[in-house]
């Protein structure tokens, strides 16, 4: 390689240190054939460096110090006027990259031959196919997975969900009598109630703590499992993350970030949809839950909600409550 004829014997002073704990000293640096050699004044030898694994730790500084690649704690520094071997090393390094194959130009075409093959198929009308299939692909394990990942992101915002040691268990009770996975109570960045994938439910505190009633709490979880049943909520990320979203998940497996945190800004701050009556009153009979108590939780005066009042599933009939007094007050309290 000509590069390294032209610069085949060239030296320099430096400061070499072998290791953070020991000093530092005077050599010689020589630059011979992509390698560089350090010796002590009396020209004995100290170290070998290969030139392709040489790293400048500060670039645009001075004095120019350089470290073996993998290995900071041996150093090479060059005084600002050594400026023939500064040039040098970057001379050969930059000849040597180049003498490498270079792999990634294969990887950049199929990417782009991939782009290409997206861009035809949103040409072709395919999006919605593709949606389709990817929501089928998904397997539970994956949907408690994004879930999970889902409402970390959401607690950056809402402050960590209430949590205790005594409620967390009554939690679950009221969890499993509303036949959804999880249902968790955060303080705050939520307006009402939403369903992630997983079937993870969050709820705000006030239906908590504001009613003295549990079965209000379940009916706001009730609410979100007919939403889930009418809207994947798989589907919404989807919709809200695009096409490449969609694409990223059925190939990789994988959702980004910013994807979530784009859903988790879209969702806590647009209202929830509302939900057919026949459908939530359904819900309210096969949890065996009265709806009375949940429809004058949302309008007091029950106009807005009359048909969950006047069609109550359960009205009239003796039933086990949602949870027993002592589990309701210990859950009133979770958020402390």
């Amino acid at each position: 390689m000509t590069v390294l004829r032209e610069f085949q014997r060239l030296e320099a002073v430096g400061i070499w240190r072998p290791s953070p704990s020991e000093q530092r000293r005077d050599v010689i640096v020589s630059l011979g054939d992509a390698t560089l050699t350090i010796t002590d004044m009396q020209d004995r030898p100290l170290a070998h460096w290969s030139l392709a694994a040489v790293e400048r730790a500060n670039p645009g500084e001075f004095p120019a110090l350089y470290h073996p690649d993998g290995d900071p704690g041996e150093t090479l520094e060059l005084a600002e006027d050594e400026v023939t071997m500064r040039e040098a090393i970057e001379k050969v390094q930059t000849a040597i990259e180049r003498a490498r194959p270079h792999p990634g130009r294969l990887r950049l075409f199929g990417g782009v031959a991939i782009v290409t093959c997206a861009v035809a198929l949103l040409a072709l009308g395919l999006p919605q196919t593709m949606r389709n299939q990817t929501l089928a692909a998904v397997s539970e394990v994956h949907r408690k997975a994004i879930g999970q990942a889902l409402l970390g992101r959401i607690e950056r915002v809402s402050g960590q969900a209430c949590s205790t040691l005594e409620a967390d268990p009554i939690l679950k009770k009221l969890a499993d009598r509303t036949g959804v996975r999880r249902v968790v109570v955060l303080r705050s960045g939520i307006a009402e109630s939403l369903t992630l994938p997983g079937g993870i439910v969050l709820m705000h505190r006030t239906f908590v703590e504001d009613y003295e009633d549990p079965a209000v709490a379940a009916g706001a979880v009730l609410v979100e499992h007919v939403r889930a049943q009418a809207q994947d909520p798989m589907a919404e990320i989807l919709d809200v993350g695009g096409f490449m979203a969609t694409f990223r998940l059925l190939t990789t497996g994988e959702i980004k970030r910013e994807t979530l945190d784009r859903y988790s800004e879209t969702m806590l701050s647009s209202p929830r949809p509302a939900v057919d009556t026949e459908a939530l009153l359904a819900e309210f009979a096969r949890a065996a839950i009265p709806s009375t108590p949940y429809a004058y939780a949302r309008d007091v005066t029950g106009e807005a909600t009359i048909g969950l009042i006047e069609a109550d599933p359960m009205a009239g009939r003796d039933l086990a409550p949602v949870l027993n007094d002592r589990d309701w007050v210990q859950l009133q309290n979770i958020c402390g």
